[in-house]
């Protein structure tokens, strides 16, 4: 295992911060964020052209790049360095990998080219009222109808649910409990009888949604009641990438602390000469590091040793989450009473930590989660 990022990825990531420096600067993070769609379509088919990065893991026989897991990491540390505003954790990290995951080739050919190229926006709807992201809380049932299936229920919290052209939703066949009869099916935002009701929730630059599905027709992605392997393995390389942004994010409220430490003038002096502020920094730093050591190691194994993928994924997760929120929280500190105001920016990193922190799990469920892995 090599801990170092070759050459070539180290360009590819000084590329992609120009790019993001240059299209996400935070007067455009709040613009976005008042807007009801919540990105801007043309810098998402700008990223699809130019870059390549919606289909920077799809196979080349696909349409995509036929890159790995970490590239697709380092994209993701990038975003959330800049609170970048796009449906690239929905489209990307968990609506392709659930079709590459779990669909035939055909679906694979009929779905992923238009995902590769910025066309289709995409998302996973997992989550319903009082569940939570363990895939064997799903209710939701999918009932036969000839070739495919009828949805009636509800699915929340489910990130760019009402801007999404495709939508995979998580549900079970009749008369099946835990993890058998789970089904992954595809529908279109179109599909007569769903409608989709955005959410108001604490983290504007990433927006979800509600969406309430009555007598609406879907499509299983794959076997069907076979999809909870591809589910769990969807969900553990989704983990890994949000981990990804977390530790980009937990880096960027570090710098923004530390540069705000040595302007900042108390007393007659930077107020980073003060032990206390020090003390502040100098914990963090151990945070930021730990989550970035925790998410390359997961970036590798979900890439060359899948078998120890759901461990990976849990330690980075949790890591990463804690990690992300003492750095948003002690910058706000640093900050002092303007870090808390509207027009400063470490409230709106603050805000992305607690999101990410409950998104996908928290971690006291990832924790529970690796106990039980270990037989502990």
């Amino acid at each position: 295992m090599d801990f170092a990022f070759s050459a070539e990825q180290e360009e590819f990531r000084d590329t992609l911060r120009r790019f993001l420096e240059e299209n996400s600067p935070s007067s455009e993070v709040r613009r976005l964020m008042e807007t009801r769609e919540g990105f801007d379509r043309g810098v998402w088919k700008q990223m699809a052209g130019e870059l390549g990065l919606q289909g920077l893991h799809i196979p080349e026989s696909y349409g995509g790049q036929g890159f790995g897991f970490l590239e697709l990491g380092i994209v993701q540390e990038e975003m959330g360095r800049v609170l970048f505003c796009a449906p690239y954790l929905s489209t990307v990290c968990l609506a392709a990998s659930a079709i590459l995951n779990a669909g035939s080739e055909a679906q694979k050919q009929a779905l992923l080219p238009s995902l590769a190229s910025g066309e289709t926006v995409a998302t996973l709807a997992l989550v319903e009222p009082g569940g939570d992201w363990e895939p064997g809380s799903i209710r939701l049932v999918a009932q036969s109808d000839g070739d495919g299936f009828r949805l009636n229920g509800c699915k929340t919290f489910v990130t760019d649910g009402h801007t999404a052209d495709l939508i995979v939703v998580a549900a079970r066949l009749e008369g099946t409990q835990g993890r058998d009869g789970i089904t992954l099916l595809t529908l279109r935002s179109d599909a007569q009888g769903l409608s989709a009701l955005p959410l108001d929730t604490l983290d504007l630059t990433r927006k979800q949604a509600r969406l309430e599905l009555r007598d609406v027709r879907a499509e299983a992605l794959g076997e069907a009641g076979a999809a909870a392997d591809a589910l769990e393995r969807t969900l553990d390389q989704g983990c890994v990438l949000l981990a990804a942004e977390s530790a980009g994010g937990a880096a960027r409220c570090l710098e923004t602390a530390v540069a705000y430490a040595k302007h900042r003038v108390q007393f007659g002096r930077p107020i980073g000469s003060f032990q206390a502020i020090k003390h502040k920094c100098a914990e963090v730093l151990l945070e930021v590091e730990s989550a970035k050591s925790a998410v390359y190691w997961a970036s590798w194994v979900a890439e060359e040793k899948e078998e120890e993928l759901a461990q990976a994924a849990s330690v980075a997760k949790s890591l990463s989450s804690e990690g992300y929120l003492r750095a948003a929280a002690e910058n706000v500190q640093i900050h002092g009473g303007i870090g808390v105001t509207w027009e400063a920016d470490p409230q709106l990193y603050l805000k992305r930590a607690k999101t990410n922190e409950e998104l996908l799990g928290n971690p006291g469920y990832h924790r529970a989660r690796l106990v039980t892995a270990l037989g502990v």
